[in-house]
C-alpha cells in the first residue's frame, strides 16, 4: 500500500496518521475491507453447506470454482461498492447480500439465488467474521511479536545473568541481584501469557434471529439444524456454541482481550523498570546519531521507545477494558449497542502491536553501564546485613535480627567497616571466615541458575 503522508496529516485518530506505517499488517485481518470480505466467505460457505446438505440442488463443479473465486478475489473495487449501496439501505450485511446476488444472478446460480443469507440473521455471519479477525490477527501479528520481545528478554538475560546489580525494594537498597534474573522474571511472566493466548479458544453461532433455528426449522423441520450449524461452525476453526440469543455471547473475546490486558501491565511493568535503570545511568540506551532528544537540551537521548509504549499501553488496556464492560451485555435477545464496541477492536489491537514494537525497539538499543551499577552496588556494603543475620539465627544468636538492625539500620558500611564488624562478632571461625570473603557482588543466591528455568 503506497504511503500518502497527506492522508496520515489529517487523520482522525493516530493509528490512521501518525502510527499507521507501524501498525499496517493489522490492516489485512481488522479493517472494514477484511470485514466486508470475510462475510462474504462465510455467506458463500454457507450457500455452499446448504447444498451439501441437500437443501439445494447440487452444485456443478465449475459453481463451486466461481463460488471461491468470488470469495478468494473480491477486491477493494467491490468493496467500495458495496459501501455504496450501504449509503442508501442502512445496513452493511443487506448491502453485501444485493451485491452478491447481483454478481450470482448473471450465472447458472441464478435459480438459488434466494437460499443466499437463508434463514441467517446479520449476527450469524458477524460473530463468526469478528472472531476470526481475532483469530488471524492473534495468531498472524500478535503471538510473532510477542515471541520476538521474549527472544529479546532471554537473550539478555543469558548474557548478562551473572552481572550484579544492588535490588531495591520499595525503591530502597535491598540485597543484589543480577540484570539477568530481573528480565528472566518479565520473560517467563510474558510466556505463560502467551501460552495462555495460543490456547485461547473463540466460538462461533449459526442458529437464527433469537437462537431457536426458528424459520430453517419451520420450513425444513427433517433438518438436523444443530448437526448443521456444529459442523459449519468448526468448519472454521471456532468451537460451536448452540445456546445463544441473536448474539454469540462475547466470553470468549472477553477472555481473549483479558489476557492481552495483562500481557500489556506486564510490559508496562518492564517499561517502568528499564525507565528507571536509563535514569539512573545503570542501562545505557543507544540512538541514531540524528536522533535528537530535546529542542532546547542538545545533550539529551530520551528513552522513547519505552515511553512511548507505556503511554500506548494504558490506551490499549483502557480499550479493552470498555469493551470487556459492555460485551458482557446485551439487552433481551439483542441491541445494537455492542456492535459498535465490536467493530473498534482493530483499534485495541492497533495500540497493543504499537506498543509491542516500540518495546522491542527498545530492548534492542539498552546496554549495560557496570561502571554505574558496580558504584551503586558497593556504595552501602549493609546491604549484606541479611546475611549476617541469617548465619546468627542459624547459630541461635538470641535476638540476631534485632542486634544485627542496631547496628545496621540507616547506617553506610564500607568494606573496611564490615570487616571490622565482623571480627567483632563472636561466631565459629568458619563462619566469619565466609562472611569476611563475601561482596556485593558474590552475595546473589543462586539467580545465574535461575535464568533459563522459565
Amino acid at each position: 500500500m503506497k504511503h500518502n503522508i497527506g492522508e496520515e496529516l489529517t487523520s482522525i485518530t493516530t493509528i490512521d496518521g501518525r502510527y499507521k506505517q507501524k501498525v499496517l499488517e493489522l490492516s489485512e485481518f481488522v479493517s472494514e475491507f477484511a470485514l466486508i470480505k470475510l462475510r462474504l466467505k462465510i455467506e458463500i460457505s454457507y450457500l455452499a453447506a446448504l447444498s451439501k446438505s441437500k437443501i439445494t440442488r447440487p452444485l456443478t463443479n465449475v459453481e463451486q470454482g466461481y463460488l471461491l473465486d468470488l470469495a478468494s478475489d473480491f477486491s477493494l473495487s467491490n468493496a467500495i461498492k458495496v459501501k455504496k449501496i450501504e449509503e442508501d439501505i442502512v445496513n452493511d450485511v443487506r448491502s453485501l447480500e444485493i451485491f452478491t446476488r447481483k454478481k450470482l444472478s448473471k450465472t447458472s446460480l441464478k435459480d438459488i439465488l434466494e437460499f443466499y443469507h437463508f434463514g441467517l440473521t446479520s449476527d450469524d455471519v458477524n460473530n463468526i467474521a469478528y472472531r476470526l479477525m481475532l483469530k488471524k490477527s492473534v495468531s498472524e501479528v500478535m503471538v510473532p511479536i510477542l515471541k520476538a520481545i521474549i527472544d529479546e528478554l532471554d537473550e539478555f538475560s543469558k548474557k548478562h545473568k551473572r552481572t550484579v546489580i544492588l535490588g531495591r525494594t520499595h525503591g530502597q537498597p535491598a540485597v543484589p541481584t543480577t540484570f539477568g534474573k530481573e528480565f528472566a522474571v518479565f520473560a517467563s511472566r510474558l510466556k505463560k501469557e502467551l501460552k495462555n493466548l495460543t490456547k485461547q479458544k473463540l466460538t462461533g453461532k449459526l442458529n437464527g434471529a433469537v437462537g431457536n433455528f426458528n424459520a430453517v426449522h419451520f420450513v425444513y423441520p427433517g433438518v438436523d439444524w444443530i448437526k448443521f450449524s456444529k459442523e459449519f461452525v468448526s468448519s472454521f476453526g471456532l468451537t460451536p456454541n448452540l445456546i445463544t440469543t441473536q448474539i454469540n455471547p462475547y466470553e470468549d473475546v472477553i477472555a481473549l482481550f483479558q489476557i492481552l490486558q495483562r500481557i500489556n501491565g506486564i510490559l508496562l511493568d518492564f517499561n517502568q523498570d528499564v525507565w528507571r535503570y536509563i535514569s539512573d545511568g545503570w542501562l545505557k540506551y543507544k540512538v541514531s546519531d540524528k536522533e535528537v532528544g530535546s529542542s532546547t537540551m542538545p545533550q539529551k537521548l530520551n528513552p522513547i521507545d519505552f515511553e512511548n509504549s507505556e503511554g500506548n499501553l494504558c490506551i490499549a488496556n483502557g480499550l479493552t477494558q470498555a469493551m470487556i464492560d459492555k460485551l458482557y451485555v446485551s439487552r433481551l435477545q439483542r441491541d445494537l449497542s455492542n456492535s459498535t464496541i465490536i467493530r473498534n477492536l482493530g483499534t485495541a489491537l492497533a495500540y497493543c502491536l504499537l506498543s509491542y514494537k516500540n518495546v522491542l525497539s527498545g530492548i534492542r538499543k539498552i546496554d549495560i553501564d557496570t561502571q554505574k551499577t558496580d558504584e551503586k552496588l558497593y556504595e552501602n556494603w549493609a546491604i549484606l546485613s541479611e546475611a549476617l543475620q541469617t548465619i546468627l539465627r542459624s547459630k541461635n544468636f538470641h535476638n540476631a535480627y534485632e542486634v544485627v538492625a542496631l547496628i545496621s539500620k540507616g547506617q553506610k558500611f564500607d568494606k573496611k567497616d564490615w570487616k571490622e564488624l565482623v571480627n567483632s562478632l563472636k561466631i565459629p571461625e568458619t563462619d566469619k571466615q565466609n562472611l569476611l570473603e563475601l561482596s556485593p557482588q558474590r552475595y546473589v543466591g543462586i539467580a545465574p541458575k535461575l535464568v533459563g528455568k522459565s
